[in-house]
């Protein structure tokens, strides 16, 4: 086993600290990664403090991981020592499943194995993401990080890229499409830079009037403040697409009463329950839906077209000692868009 440094929330709500965990030695199919960097997820809150259920400490977040691989086992024949990569969301899945035979691993129907808070295939062994300097990967689960691309603003990509890339292509957003997206967050941002890579003519909805210029500035066409209920109705009917990345309570039924006759509204933000009117859909044959990250192949596709396109996210690197700090200002929506973790600063310390 290697020992490795990492930091860790001990109980729900604990600031993180300094932690050790156990990797593994490679396997025949495994990948041992150096970590450079790891981008923090409002996700890793949520679950370092506890407020989703379920959780698992100590727990050492951190699901957004770019690194070099180090060593790889002895039937690996995609990796080799050196290479650029990235984990994501999740490190494992049945791999037999219909979910998982579409390429679909992240909706496996027996469970997919998610980067930390869970469980590997054994269903006892915990995991631990990457606020660590190293991760052991089967190599099935490894991704290429595209030469050109900054290290630190593709972090991040492996969750709010994914998350953002896969509603937009799955339910088939194209050129000239009208489409809004709403919030400005992590999140968001990488939304609108991807739907106007993807040629749709894109609004930012956000309830902060200040964001408009960073809205345009990240390639929005027009920007709408939202805290004028007005704004509903005079802009009713206008979108073909909404994108959804809120996760604070908000009402669905104003945003769905924007889409047009047979538009459609995809959650990526995981908000506490709103009340949703059956007529907001019916009348417009509107569409509602969910949308949870993406499969390993779309996840590397999202990966090429970023490179091809020039995006990464907007980060903020850190050194993991202001990773207390960093989740408090996450919180208050204090960062422009998403803090990275330069787990060189985990090396030294």
């Amino acid at each position: 086993m290697l020992k490795t440094p990492a930091y860790a929330a001990a109980i729900a709500k604990a600031p993180l600290a300094p932690f050790s965990v156990e990797r593994r030695e490679p396997g025949p199919h495994d990948v041992l990664i150096d970590i450079l960097y790891c981008g923090v997820c409002h996700s890793d809150i949520h679950q370092a403090r506890g407020e989703w259920g379920g959780e698992i400490f100590p727990m050492v977040p951190g699901h957004e991981i770019v690194g070099k691989v180090v060593k790889v086992g002895s039937e690996v024949r995609k990796w080799k020592a050196g290479d650029t990569v990235g984990v994501g969301c999740f490190v494992d899945s049945c791999r037999a499943c219909e979910a998982c035979k579409a390429g679909d691993e992240q909706y496996c129907e027996r469970g997919a194995n998610f980067t930390y808070n869970g469980r590997e295939r054994d269903g006892k062994t915990p995991t631990y993401g990457g606020y660590s300097t190293r991760i052991t990967v089967d190599e099935t689960y490894v991704l290429r990080i595209p030469d050109g691309i900054p290290l630190d603003g593709a972090a991040p990509l492996l969750c709010a890229g994914i998350t953002t890339y896969s509603p937009l292509v799955h339910f088939g957003v194209k050129a000239g499409d009208r489409l809004a997206v709403v919030g400005l967050g992590g999140l968001g941002h990488m939304g609108v830079k991807i739907a106007k890579a993807l040629g749709a003519k894109v609004t930012v909805l956000s309830h902060s009037p200040g964001k408009r210029e960073d809205a345009l500035r990240l390639g929005a066409d027009d920007f709408i403040a939202t805290r004028d209920a007005a704004v509903f109705q005079k802009n009713a009917g206008r979108f073909d697409f909404i994108l959804d990345t809120v996760s604070a309570q908000h009402d669905y039924n104003a945003y769905l009463q924007l889409l047009r006759r047979n538009g459609t509204m995809v959650l990526v933000g995981l908000p506490d329950p709103t009340p949703l009117a059956a007529f907001t859909l019916i009348l417009g044959r509107r569409r509602l839906a969910g949308s949870l990250i993406g499969g390993i192949r779309e996840t590397q596709e999202m990966l090429d077209f970023c490179a091809a396109h020039g995006l990464t996210s907007d980060v903020e690197v850190i050194p993991i000692q202001q990773i207390n700090e960093a989740y408090e200002r996450t919180v208050k929506s204090d960062v422009r868009y998403r803090f990275v973790i330069d787990i060189a600063s985990l090396r030294r310390s």
